[in-house]
């Protein structure tokens, strides 16, 4: 069972997780350059329909750590924290941070104040790619670990 969960696992972690990183990377600097609003939306929806089939990611981890029996080990403790950190960048600040940016095309805003905005959200973004990045690493490396998979 544990394989069927670790492949569950990994192939939602591709096909959920990799859309989002992809497309909130590439909204910032499409919000401020794109010829019409349409691209910054689509890219906008992709992150927050993926972030509903991302919500798996976790659970079938739980489920193989679970299955593994290695949810008190260390590397996966600092796995499941960094996840909740990336899973609440993404719902409290890059979504929100692309919804006022989609909000403000008329510009409302003045245009430095939409940049540093822009800015920020980029910033965010590259957090939130790099907190993924560790996981992947601590996934694969598994500091301690002496489960053999």
């Amino acid at each position: 069972m544990a394989k069927l969960f670790l492949s569950l696992h990994v192939l939602a972690a591709i096909v959920a997780i990799g859309p989002i990183t992809v497309a909130a990377s590439m909204f910032p600097r499409l919000a401020r350059t794109a010829p019409t609003p349409e691209t910054p939306a689509l890219l906008h929806k992709i992150c927050r329909s993926y972030a509903y089939v991302g919500a798996a990611v976790p659970v079938l981890g739980i489920a193989t750590g679970a299955a593994l029996g290695v949810l008190s080990d260390a590397w996966l403790v600092v796995s499941i924290v960094l996840t909740g950190v990336a899973a609440g960048l993404l719902v409290a600040v890059i979504l929100p941070g692309q919804g006022e940016l989609l909000e403000d095309e008329e510009g409302a805003v003045e245009g430095e104040e939409r940049r540093a905005a822009g800015a920020r959200l980029a910033m965010t973004t590259g957090v939130f790619n790099l907190l993924w990045a560790a996981v992947v690493v601590l996934m694969i490396v598994r500091p301690g670990s002496t489960t053999g998979v």
